[in-house]
């Protein structure tokens, strides 16, 4: 087995979750098996229970695994399937410890951080790293390891000492440490920098490791002089080391990658050169090409609780724009939060309402993605009447789904007090409960989590075309609270239709509206499988329907404000741009992933950059995505 580290130094945020994709890519287009390891020094034993603000979305893996969003860049990146134990966290660690002392495995001894910790980490990744990730029988060909953090964080050291040794254990030739640090650009004097970098270097091998690549983050290219600087001060030879400057979207990154020659290095470490060939990344290329090229758009209003962090809903972005490219589209996401949908923001801060509100009924399709909690519920409400009542494409996913049933029970039911227990537990009308098998008092790891089945039970409907005439599909979950079953019956009557259900059925998965152009809520969250070149069904429906000349009718919203008549022809609609204080949202042009954003967030179009202060300068930095 063969090992690729990835650290990063100076500053965190600088992509190495793309980096050690990228790689992974670069890898695999050459002709070797790859498997990913994310290491993260929090202590948390997973991401389960952190909150989308804190430490970006949770991603599930088909095991139930709440685990890192990095995990999600290295499933999209190289189509593979991970498991939980392919995320490493101080927690699990001294958690597995813990539990050997109190059997007595270390036999009476001290337990200390050296050798018990560190032990244990190395164990694990030799583990981990034998584990077929890519439906093939038999180990991979090289792990790629990234650490989370930076170089010289407190809580990383236990990770850096294991790694050190881990070198050593493995042996010359099967271990390839890539360090990505920042090259920063002052606007004052127009200079690369290479300072921060060469104190990371040294900081990195006074703790034992030696970087073979520096992967070098700047707002460009770098010049030579500058590389020549760096492989004097770094011992770095200069083939290795790479810049990783602003691209217009992520795709790019393995390409630069192998412009530069980084994977000859990286064969050269690894003593694979001759064995690994020339990497072909034709079918990479050619997506990223027409990615750059899109100039057609499609609008999707994000209706959300989070969406002053666009980490929170990554997935479900990158499952937007995969659908988008298949499409020919370039994405416009218009971020707006819940609340300020609401009447009582009419009142607090006109501004803001009337302004998400103009962004709402600009958008070519809806999309209320997962969430938990109350806060923003009547404005995700408020959104999916919208969409249904004046034939929007509408997606639902999760918590997206439950509202518009809830909606749905209101409006047409005339159950004015339809909810889901979960905000309301003693409503008259529960649409939504609790699942009996949840827990309530514990919260890491006790919802209905990873992949589950469903059942179609309707052989014309639109789901099942998207997914290609199944009988059943197999999609990630995470949810707590289900649609009520005793309650199905009533709503199918009045015009709902529940076409997926689970091996039981009574757990509804899949809810259709008949005769509109597309209103469509999904349980589970197939963001979570959709790949670049194989978006996920009911995303795609979503840019389809979204691409469609349409008429939009006046709104019914119970706001006095009317939206007149408005025909949208192949997927474009009228340019709507609003200021808005107290959530970040302005009316903004920047760039970010392939995605272009107005609103609550940034406007982006896949450049791979940010802006951070250091020592006092603005430096445009590169982003992970």
């Amino acid at each position: 087995m063969k090992y690729v580290l990835v650290t990063g130094g100076v500053v965190s945020g600088l992509g190495k979750g793309v980096t050690a994709s990228s790689i992974g890519v670069l890898l695999k287009a050459s002709g070797l098996r790859v498997t990913s390891i994310k290491i993260d020094p929090y202590l948390n034993t997973d991401a389960g229970t952190m909150s989308p603000f804190e430490h970006g979305e949770v991603f599930v893996l088909d095991d139930g695994g709440e685990v890192d969003l990095d995990l999600g860049n290295y499933e999209r990146f190289l189509d593979i399937k991970l498991t939980r134990d392919n995320n490493i966290t101080t927690g699990k660690i001294y958690q597995s410890v813990i539990e050997k002392e109190r059997r007595g495995d270390y036999l009476g001894k001290t337990v200390q951080v050296v050798p018990h910790i560190t032990d244990a980490i190395q164990e694990w990744i030799e583990r981990v790293a034998k584990i077929p990730v890519d439906g093939k029988e038999g180990s991979a060909d090289v792990c790629v390891i990234e650490l989370g953090g930076t170089i010289g964080d407190i809580e990383s050291m236990p990770f850096i000492e294991a790694l050190g040794q881990f070198s050593y254990r493995v042996g010359s030739g099967n271990f390839c440490l890539v360090h990505v640090s920042l090259v920063p650009v002052l606007n004052v004097v127009g200079e690369q920098k290479t300072k921060p970098t060469q104190h990371s270097v040294r900081q990195l091998r006074g703790l034992g490791l030696t970087p073979d690549i520096l992967a070098c983050r700047s707002s460009k290219e770098l010049d030579e002089n500058i590389k020549a600087k760096l492989s004097q001060f770094c011992h770095v030879p200069l083939s290795n080391i790479v810049t990783l400057h602003d691209v217009p979207n992520i795709w790019h990154i393995p390409l630069l990658l192998r412009d530069q020659k980084a994977h000859e290095a990286i064969f050269k470490a690894l003593n694979l050169t001759g064995v690994a060939m020339e990497p072909n990344l034709d079918e990479w290329t050619a997506r990223t090409k027409v990615t750059d090229k899109l100039h057609e758009t499609v609008r999707i209003a994000m209706v959300g609780k989070y969406t002053g962090l666009s980490d929170a809903y990554l997935s479900v972005i990158k499952a937007l724009l995969h659908a988008s490219v298949a499409r020919n589209r370039k994405l416009i996401v218009d971020w707006i939060s819940a609340t300020d949908l609401e009447d009582a923001t009419a009142k607090e801060d006109p501004d803001a309402h009337k302004a998400a509100w103009v962004l709402l009924k600009g958008a070519n399709g809806v999309l209320v993605p997962g969430g938990f909690g109350d806060r923003g519920v009547q404005g995700k409400i408020l959104a999916a009447k919208y969409a249904r009542e004046n034939n929007v494409p509408f997606l639902g996913i999760c918590l997206g789904m439950q509202i518009a049933v809830i909606e749905f029970a209101r409006s047409v039911l005339g159950l004015l007090d339809a909810n889901s227990t979960e905000f309301d537990p003693e409503t008259k009308s529960p649409c939504v409960i609790f699942m009996p098998e949840g827990s309530k008092t514990h919260m890491g790891g006790t919802m209905r989590l990873g992949s589950r089945r469903t059942y179609f039970q309707v052989a014309d409907c639109k789901s099942v075309k998207l997914y290609g005439n199944a009988h059943f599909i197999d999609e990630r979950h995470r949810h707590r609270y289900e649609v009520n079953p005793e309650m199905i019956s009533q709503l199918e009557n009045a015009g709902l239709s529940f076409v997926g259900k689970d091996e039981s059925g009574r757990r509804m998965e899949i809810v259709e509206l008949p005769g509109h152009p597309f209103f469509v809520g999904v349980q589970f969250h197939p963001e979570f499988k959709s790949r670049p070149g194989k978006p996920s069904p009911p995303f795609l429906g979503l840019i389809a329907a979204a691409c469609e000349p349409r008429t939009v009718l006046p709104a019914s919203n119970g706001h006095s404000s009317k939206l007149s008549s408005v025909i949208y022809n192949k997927g474009h609609s009228p340019i709507l741009r609003a200021q808005h204080n107290g959530n970040g949202f302005k009316s903004s042009n920047g760039s970010l992933n392939g995605v272009y954003v107005n609103g609550n967030g940034v406007y982006v179009d896949g450049s791979w950059a940010f802006v951070s202060v250091v020592l006092g300068y603005s430096v445009q930095l590169l982003m992970s995505g």
